[in-house]
């Protein structure tokens, strides 16, 4: 084995090793969706979320459940669903990765298909660190047109 992919092996592990995140990837779209409901109806059912999300009734009762018990957000059967502060928190802050996500695929000419598709697989894995370091670089080339000129041309 090469000195290099032992370096990566180890890298991976110690990824593997670390803290496991107490939200899933999952849970995450189901925050987010449910945030993007409220905003355009005023509300979120189990049923919109089913068909926005192309999942079961059941799945999305069994999940809401499961955002309820963790703290994310309050279920009341058939009264509805809110955000906790904790909840809309981190839904806004995974629609903003999405969004720089977005802007940054964008930046380097990918077309908006693929990159709603490439942001929607990252945004979740992304560090907060690192998520603020690409804003700041998004932000960054916006003010800077010549530069995103440039590499656009090669």
């Amino acid at each position: 084995m090469s000195h290099e992919s032992h370096k990566r092996l180890e890298s991976i592990k110690s990824v593997r090793e670390g803290k496991q995140p107490r939200i899933s990837a999952r849970m995450e779209d189901y925050l987010e969706v449910v945030l993007e409901l409220v905003e355009f109806k005023g509300y979120a059912t189990t049923l919109d979320i089913s068909r926005y999300m192309n999942v079961s009734a059941p799945s999305v009762t069994s999940m809401i459940q499961k955002l309820d018990d963790n703290g994310f957000l309050r279920y009341e059967k058939y009264r509805g669903i809110d955000l906790t502060k904790d909840g809309l928190e981190l839904a806004k802050t995974v629609r903003q990765k999405h969004g720089t996500l977005l802007e940054f695929f964008g930046m380097l000419g990918v077309d908006r298909e693929t990159a709603n598709v490439d942001a929607e697989g990252i945004e979740h894995h992304l560090n907060p660190k690192t998520s603020v370091r690409l804003r700041k670089f998004v932000t960054y080339l916006r003010a800077n047109p010549k530069i995103l000129a440039t590499f656009k041309k090669s």
